[in-house]
């Protein structure tokens, strides 16, 4: 029995379609029809009821899904136990990270890791929107903040502050707030998360620890975190940003952090595993990767 047409029969269940999950893994609808037909006459019964309109399992074909999954995730476990008292890594990790967090930080610390584990493939998913681990495929996603899925594995990362921060070019056109409440004299560049305009910022008085809330406005907006870095640096206005996603900005002076008497409170970046079951070596990796990385930053 092959092991391929197994995985495609898995995810044909998960997608309810034999193109969607062609397409996922790089085959022709045609070969993928074929594949299953095999299988079918290996097992002896019938996987799928087949329509127009719909692909629906068989009573066998839900049954022997069952144990299919549980086959498929025991060779997986298999391969990583060996490859561990071995000190290889190889396979395929599917990464979804926010788009500046990504493009900025994250993406040259996977090329380390693949430098050192050329076996080991990893596909990057980039965009601020929220992943679904299940439709896009994803294994891993590096996100901010608690997780309302308490069925979700979370490895902590860091502990991340944000920063208000203009560029040079920006200050020497207009004078830089002394005061948070001057704040509502400038342009402030917005972010869109979950159709809500983040257009109050929180703020903690370092001295005092009085907490100030300020609202500010701006002609720019966007739901992309690294857009709005990207006009913060060009002098488009100020920007409150997360530190890792500005850190190379502030070290090489094209951001300059304002008021630093003032501070944020600090968010979990955590990375995401939809269950223990999934951890593997590579997985293990990159988490230690990633948190020696996110250290050195502090």
């Amino acid at each position: 029995m092959n092991t391929q047409d197994l995985v495609l029969y898995v995810r044909t269940a998960d997608l309810g379609s034999i193109t969607k999950a062609a397409d996922q893994l790089d085959l022709t609808s045609a070969t993928a029809s074929a594949a299953l037909k095999r299988l079918e006459k290996h097992l002896g019964f019938t996987l799928f009821i087949r329509s127009t309109r719909q692909l629906r399992l068989t009573k066998e074909g839900e049954r022997f899904l069952v144990h299919c999954r549980t086959a498929l995730h025991h060779l997986d476990e298999g391969m990583s136990a060996i490859q561990s008292l071995e000190g290889h890594i190889s396979g395929e990790l599917r990464l979804s990270v926010s788009s500046d967090l990504g493009r900025n930080l994250v993406q040259a610390w996977i090329d380390e890791i693949m430098d050192s584990h050329p076996d080991l493939s990893i596909h990057l998913i980039l965009g601020d929107s929220l992943a679904d681990f299940y439709l896009d495929r994803v294994d891993l996603a590096i996100r901010y903040g608690k997780q309302e899925d308490s069925s979700m594995l979370a490895f902590k990362l860091a502990s991340i502050d944000r920063v208000l921060c203009a560029s040079p070019d920006y200050l020497s056109r207009i004078s830089p707030p002394n005061t948070l409440q001057e704040l509502t004299q400038h342009n402030c560049i917005l972010l869109q998360r979950n159709n809500r305009i983040d257009d109050i910022w929180d703020f903690i008085d370092r001295e005092s620890q009085d907490r100030i809330k300020v609202k500010v406005s701006g002609n720019r907006t966007t739901n992309d975190g690294d857009a709005a870095r990207r006009w913060a640096v060009a002098g488009k206005g100020i920007a409150f940003k997360s530190r890792v996603d500005v850190w190379d900005d502030l070290r090489h002076k094209r951001l300059v952090h304002l008021l630093p008497q003032y501070e944020s409170d600090t968010i979990e970046l955590n990375l995401l595993c939809p269950s223990r079951k999934q951890v593997t070596p590579a997985v293990l990796l990159l988490r230690d990767t990633l948190r020696k990385k996110f250290a050195e930053l502090s």
